[in-house]
């Protein structure tokens, strides 16, 4: 495949999606019958594009593997065995999802052995490792996007819980006094995670009316008393009091590494990762929950958030760093007096338009297409050059050079 494509794409329906905001995103006038979650832009198994080749859609999956070096240029064919490495998302919460993190490269290999040895089913509702790579991923805001990222500072997890004397809670925050840094977050975390669940209800029940006197005051307590009333009893509903509690403006985004402890709370933007779908749950969800799996892979350390702000260039492209690999997200801005020219060299790119029309024009036969919002396209690295113009906001994943 040598032409710019079209793109026709799965949604994921999760019980936290949004019923409006991927079909708005979309043209479908009507509200979706059940929640849309994630709009899934790649290659993954078990949800691959569907790419228009002369006319005909196929699976994005199956024609790279006919032309891994055509689609993904020789540098990342080789580097990443033929195979796309990354999985671009539109992602629509209008609940907030679990709180969740991902394996490093190892531990992604080591527990989907693991798992095969012990014969789970891929699709089982037990399994925790659904293939052997890591998930690195971004957020990218395109509404105002709520969420939780990272451990907070020792010092604020005291203050925001120190008022709350359910013996339970008093004795886990006496250690993280005498043991900062990662032994305590790890100590007071696994105590909570693993407590009986009565024990974990009545914390929940105290913390929560505490936070409800103290909604209008802090965010962190807001947000308590509107998880449990999506998750009522659940442990994670006291977690923005310990972990980051963060609105992303849009076009603002933050990096997840690997073993960082998340929840995506409320919003709409676009995300970018590995080209996985391995996550290791905690709570807030009806899914599986494996705690002493999560408890190995967590990355136990007081987190400094940093919100990305798009570094812009010349060029009319604006870049997210995050140093991975596998992946790297810009986004595009086009009007009457600034089209924008793709690199010469480059790799692979999957784009998104999310606001306003242009068109897209491979500079080495002349073809065009339109793109107007929700629309999504593959540029082949075999593509020379193209030019985008119009009026228009596009999003952009490729693999880094």
């Amino acid at each position: 495949m040598r032409k710019i494509s079209l793109l026709r794409n799965s949604i994921q329906d999760y019980a936290w999606g949004s019923r409006t905001a991927i079909p708005e995103l979309l043209g479908q006038a009507e509200p979706a019958e059940r929640p849309q979650a994630e709009l899934w832009m790649g290659a993954h198994p078990k949800a691959p594009s569907q790419v228009c080749c002369d006319g005909v859609w196929r699976s994005l999956l199956e024609v790279i593997a006919e032309k891994p070096q055509e689609i993904l240029g020789g540098d990342a064919a080789h580097k990443f065995s033929n195979k796309l490495p990354f999985l671009f998302k539109v992602l629509a919460a209008a609940k907030p999802l679990s709180i969740q993190a991902h394996p490093n490269q190892r531990q992604a290999k080591e527990g989907f052995i693991r798992e095969n040895e012990k014969g789970i089913p891929l699709e089982a509702a037990n399994r925790n490792y659904r293939d052997d790579n890591h998930k690195p991923e971004i957020i990218c805001a395109l509404t105002p996007f709520w969420a939780l990222n990272g451990f907070r500072q020792v010092r604020e997890i005291l203050r925001l819980l120190g008022e709350i004397q359910h013996p339970g809670l008093v004795e886990a925050l006496s250690f993280l006094r005498d043991h900062s840094g990662r032994q305590g977050l790890k100590k007071i975390f696994k105590h909570l995670m693993t407590l009986e669940k009565a024990k974990q209800s009545q914390i929940v029940e105290e913390t929560v009316a505490f936070a409800e006197k103290r909604t209008e005051k802090e965010p962190v307590w807001a947000w308590v008393a509107k998880l449990n009333e999506e998750y009522p009893q659940d442990v994670g509903v006291i977690s923005p009091a310990f972990l980051n509690l963060v609105k992303l403006e849009p076009q603002q985004a933050m990096h997840l590494p690997a073993g960082e402890l998340h929840a995506y709370l409320e919003g709409t933007g676009i995300e970018l990762m590995a080209n996985s779908d391995n996550v290791l749950r905690g709570g807030l969800t009806a899914k599986h929950i494996d705690v002493q799996e999560l408890l190995s892979i967590l990355n136990f350390t007081e987190t400094k958030l940093t919100i990305l702000q798009p570094q812009r260039v010349a060029s009319g492209e604006a870049f997210y760093p995050t140093g991975t690999a596998e992946f790297v997200l810009s986004m595009v801005e086009v009007n009457g007096r600034s089209p924008f020219l793709g690199a010469l060299k480059r790799s692979v790119e999957i784009m998104i338009c999310t606001k306003g029309e242009a068109t897209i024009t491979d500079l080495g036969d002349g073809e065009t297409i339109g793109l107007t919002r929700g629309t999504s396209i593959i540029v082949p690295a075999a593509v020379k050059q193209y030019r985008i113009e119009g009026e228009a906001t596009l999003y952009k994943a490729a693999v880094p050079l």
